[in-house]
């Protein structure tokens, strides 16, 4: 039980955008029988009426205010419209309701948290999952299990709040890992902005290509699907993502192009000892990670 009186299986929890995360959150949490109830905010229709349809959620809004009814409220929209929303959570918002976000930056997001008003507890939380199909549609139960779901704690957030989060990933699944805000861009910057950057910069490389000759991606296999996946993902949301984290990932690319341009001219010059040492050292890193799927 937290500081303000609520356990959480007798939490109602308010889900404020009901995409893939808020939607895969929704079902993850009535499958795993966590809180007392669920109540899902978004102005899409359909993905209101499906996740009612799929029993993911009690009630249903696309109004802000039904987040009034609830003692944790979590903003799982896009990034720069969870900074919009934060200024209007707290009016609304009961005595000692804690309010999450599940954005994919966190710099911005928690110093906007700090205006909050003293009667609501914050916390800044982003699990490490997704998939390149988005909606509720593209929804799951077992989206978080495995993942790594990152906590970034304000200096006002108390221990029984942070714990309260911890239980909550703990109980999809997931599992917490407690992070400064300004590291957690920097590293996610290189882990996940990055790559979303090189394969939307490939499937732009080989579309110039394919209007020359359309018959590249008769040739395209596994390689080429596999790398170029995430490039298929929600536009939006990873267009708030970059620019939130612009500095960060402006320099992660223009480190990776220094590599790729390094490659490019041990490549051209037929530098085949140094080539070797550079793909065989790649390779040893890679295998050297264990993924937990």
């Amino acid at each position: 039980m937290t500081e303000d009186g609520f356990a959480l299986p007798d939490a109602t929890v308010a889900i404020v955008g009901l995409g893939l995360m808020g939607g895969s959150l929704a079902l993850a949490l009535r499958a795993k029988n966590v809180c007392r109830s669920i109540l899902g905010v978004t102005r899409n229709p359909a993905a209101l009426e499906s996740a009612l349809a799929r029993g993911a959620i009690d009630a249903a809004s696309a109004d802000l205010s039904l987040a009034s009814e609830a003692d944790i409220i979590i903003l799982a929209t896009p990034v720069r419209t969870i900074l919009d929303q934060i200024p209007h959570v707290g009016p609304i918002a009961r005595q000692g309701a804690i309010v999450m976000d599940l954005g994919s930056t966190k710099r911005a997001i928690v110093q906007a948290m700090e205006a909050l008003p003293p009667h609501v507890k914050p916390i800044g939380a982003h699990p490490m999952c997704g998939k390149e199909t988005f909606g509720f549609d593209a929804a799951e139960p077992g989206l978080y299990r495995n993942a790594t779901f990152v906590l970034t704690p304000l200096a006002r957030t108390s221990a029984s709040t942070l714990a309260l989060a911890e239980s909550l990933a703990r109980a999809i699944g997931a599992r917490p890992l407690v992070l400064d805000a300004a590291r957690h861009d920097q590293m996610v910057a290189l882990t996940s902005h990055l790559p979303f950057a090189l394969a939307s910069t490939l499937m732009t490389t080989v579309g110039e290509m394919a209007h020359a000759d359309a018959s590249v991606y008769r040739l395209a296999a596994s390689g080429f699907r596999d790398t170029t996946r995430l490039a298929a993902g929600d536009a939006t949301m990873m267009l708030d993502t970059l620019i939130t984290n612009r500095e960060n990932v402006s320099h992660a690319v223009r480190l990776c192009a220094h590599h790729l341009n390094e490659l490019a001219d041990l490549i051209a010059a037929g530098n085949e000892p140094e080539l070797r040492s550079l793909l065989q050292s790649a390779a040893v890193q890679r295998r050297a990670l264990k993924f937990e799927i």
